[in-house]
């Protein structure tokens, strides 16, 4: 992209905060503080303009952040597994705001920049591990059919259990609907970063 497009919703910026935006962020104390912290310091944080546009709507804002919170202090699954989800769905959709939020959380829980490139691939990366090609088609089966296959699902079983299995179909549905959020309000990154396709796959 060249021309950035302009957000259609304005995020609800922290000085603009009232008693209900408070409330919604109290779902993330962490997280809250995180974004006055760093809006206050003229440097604020991925993810900030996200939050702050969903606090246009607060009691949504705080049903939605509850339910995403889930994923990064409550999950079941690894984080790398969630990230390599999140990057994939990203990517599907060319969300490039959840993508570039993701890409440093990624490789927090481990992933390389190879990794990365492969995950933007797909399941038929060179070099891709055989445990993160199931993980990517999965991904791509729920975003083409609404479904993981049975031979798919048959192989995250093998190595996932119940409640993994539940978190791994929510997660790619938390994430697709953010995407969806996200492109349709054009919501702005907080500065230039790599967008989707970026990564290049190295050996």
């Amino acid at each position: 992209m060249t021309d950035e497009p302009v957000p259609r919703i304005a995020p609800l910026l922290p000085p603009e905060w009232d008693a209900e935006a408070y409330d919604a962020m109290n779902v993330l104390p962490h997280g809250r503080d995180n974004v006055l912290a760093s809006w206050h310091a003229g440097k604020p944080l991925t993810g900030t303009h996200l939050v702050c546009t969903q606090l246009r709507h607060p009691a949504l804002a705080k049903a939605f952040l509850a339910f995403n919170a889930h994923f990064f202090y409550a999950s079941k699954l690894p984080p790398r597994v969630r990230e390599i989800l999140i990057l994939r769905i990203a990517t599907l959709r060319h969300a490039d705001y959840e993508f570039v939020a993701h890409v440093e959380l990624g490789r927090r829980a481990g992933l390389t920049d190879a990794d990365i490139a492969r995950i933007e691939l797909g399941p038929t990366a060179p070099g891709l591990a055989p445990e993160d090609a199931e993980l990517l088609r999965a991904v791509d089966e729920l975003k083409a059919e609404a479904c993981i296959s049975g031979e798919t699902w048959s192989l995250l079983a093998r190595r996932f259990d119940a409640q993994q299995l539940l978190e791994l179909v929510f997660i790619v549905g938390c994430y697709e609907t953010l995407a969806m959020a996200l492109n349709s309000i054009h919501v702005e990154l907080e500065s230039a970063a790599p967008r989707v396709g970026g990564s290049a796959p190295q050996a």
